[in-house]
């Protein structure tokens, strides 16, 4: 059951992803998008599974909305705090590698998470070890790793926990 969940979002996916470039929409465009989409959906991919741990709830639905504007808030945090780090005189960076733990169970939830650490200027999700994380960071601040967790990770896992465990 879980594989042919992880199919069917994978087909949703594409078929949306599909719809936004090829705005505006056809009847063509319509037909020859469901098609690839659903063989791309049926083709044997490796680790597609991971798609299946995604939750369909309308509690899920809100909170990856809502996490859409949470991760752009946080890009823009970020990239104006490192701007700011690049432009100083005095470059007040110090960089180090940390280590963070992680609520989540699923690996869908945890591949987000790396991703978005990732994504975020200043941070770099280095390694994955089971509830741990290794991020460089540009500016290693607190001196326990509960800090540091606080700080990398809290806001992100709020909404992961709710999407896909």
């Amino acid at each position: 059951m879980k594989a042919v969940k992880a199919r069917l979002v994978l087909f949703i996916l594409a078929l949306a992803i599909w719809f936004l470039l090829t705005y505006p929409f056809d009847v063509q465009e319509l037909i020859a998008g469901s098609i690839v989409t659903l063989l791309i959906a049926v083709m044997p991919l490796p680790g597609i599974e991971v798609l299946g741990e995604l939750r369909w709830t309308p509690k899920a639905l809100v909170y990856s909305i809502a996490y859409v504007f949470y991760f752009m808030w946080q890009l823009i945090r970020a990239n104006l705090d490192v701007a700011f780090r690049v432009l100083h005189p005095k470059l007040p960076i110090e960089p180090g590698i940390v280590k963070v733990k992680t609520k989540l169970t699923t690996r869908l939830g945890r591949l987000i998470l790396a991703n978005s650490i990732t994504l975020t200027p200043g941070t770099i999700t280095v390694e994955s070890n089971g509830e741990d994380f290794y991020v460089h960071w540009i500016k290693v601040e607190g001196v326990q790793d509960k800090e540091r967790t606080k700080q990398i990770v809290a806001g992100f896992e709020k909404y992961l926990e709710v999407i896909c465990g």
